[in-house]
Formats: structure tokens, C-alpha cells, sequence
């Protein structure tokens, strides 16, 4: 993998992370509801969850480079198109000014709890263990040692993760009212989307030139 390689999937990641989906939501309503504490609880979780997502699936990438390169590169191509249909996906997508809140109930729970769940929540959700497998192999090379550089992305996602999960836990009381305001979830979505739709239109057109 190629140091411009690593950038361009580094960028693509905050793109992502920064988004807020369901891991961010979560992390953000224990921190409305809960606080800091048991927000980054959640946050410890969610990252825990993310590195062995990628490890599972990094595990399917691994019988398919020693099977067939070609087949890489096909699904390579299927994860661009799946990018884009996530992005449109986002572009569309209602938005829910109350959805960050979290039971009263769950809200008393220490912050080991909070990791708990973030940690089922995030390695139990079959969606991101298919966007991973879809995800990586844009910036993969068939032909380069597998783990090393599954540990690179693996550790460039999770720091990245890290860094945007947190910030939105140590954030949230102070926007509160901006994440449940329509106009800004909205416009968040779009630029989000439009983002992910350019990033899956690049990729099918830098496979095509290779």
C-alpha cells in the first residue's frame, strides 16, 4: 500500500466516521442522557466492535486473494457501486430530530454497560461487517501480504473511529440543539452522501484505468 493509497483511505474514513449513523447516535444519546463517562464507555465498545468487524471480514478478503485475484478486483468493483447506493441511500434519508435520546432506565447504567452494548451493537450488525468487506479492497493491493495491510487499515479506521466518536461524546451537550434541529440533520445527510457517491464514482473509475 502506497503512502497516497493510506491518505486517500484516511480521508475517506473521516468522511465516513464523522457522519452521524447509528454508532453515533448511540455514543451521542448516552452523552445527552448519561454524560461524558458513560458515553466514552459506549465509545470503548464501539471500537472494540469496529476492529473485529474488519477482522472477520478481512478473513473472507483473505480466502478470496488466494483463490482469485480476479474475483478481487470484481468485488472491488461491487464495493464501489455499493458506496454509491449507500451514499444515495443517505442523500434520501429521513431525518429524526428526536431520535438521540435513550430510556430513562438505561440511563442509570455504568459506563462498562455502555461499552458492552456498543461493543454487541457494532460487531453484531451484519451491515457493517458487509460494508467492510466491500469497503477495504478499494485500497488493497492482490499481491501485497494480506495482514499487514488488513492491520494497517484495521488501526487507521479504529484511530480515526476514536477520534470522531469521541469528539461527538465530548461534544454533544453543547450542539444538542443543533443535531435535533431537521434543516442541519438534513444538510448533514446530503453533504454525507454526496461525499460517499463521489468516493465510490472515483473508485470504479480508477479501477477501470488500472
Amino acid at each position: 500500500m502506497s503512502f497516497e493509497t493510506w491518505l486517500a483511505y484516511l480521508s475517506i474514513c473521516f468522511t465516513i466516521l464523522i457522519i452521524p449513523g447509528p454508532t453515533v447516535m448511540l455514543v451521542v444519546g448516552y452523552a445527552l442522557g448519561d454524560g461524558r463517562k458513560a458515553a466514552l464507555g459506549a465509545v470503548r465498545g464501539v471500537l472494540l466492535g469496529d476492529a473485529v468487524a474488519i477482522s472477520l471480514s478481512a478473513l473472507g478478503l483473505g480466502a478470496l486473494l488466494a483463490a482469485s485475484a480476479t474475483a478481487f478486483t470484481v468485488l472491488k468493483l461491487v464495493g464501489a457501486f455499493y458506496l454509491v447506493y449507500l451514499g444515495i441511500k443517505l442523500w434520501r434519508a429521513p431525518v429524526n430530530p428526536h431520535g438521540l435520546s435513550v430510556p430513562p432506565a438505561e440511563a442509570r447504567h455504568a459506563a462498562r454497560d455502555r461499552a458492552i452494548k456498543g461493543f454487541i451493537v457494532t460487531v453484531l450488525n451484519p451491515k457493517g461487517l458487509a460494508f467492510f468487506l466491500a469497503f477495504l479492497p478499494q485500497f488493497m493491493v492482490a499481491d501485497a501480504p494480506v495482514a499487514q495491510q488488513v492491520a494497517i487499515l484495521t488501526a487507521t479506521f479504529v484511530g480515526v473511529a476514536a477520534i470522531t466518536n469521541s469528539g461527538y461524546a465530548i461534544l454533544a451537550g453543547t450542539v444538542r440543539a443543533r443535531l435535533r434541529n431537521p434543516a442541519v440533520l438534513r444538510w448533514i445527510n446530503r453533504v454525507g452522501g454526496g461525499f460517499m457517491i463521489g468516493a465510490g464514482a472515483l473508485t470504479a473509475t480508477m479501477r477501470r484505468v488500472d
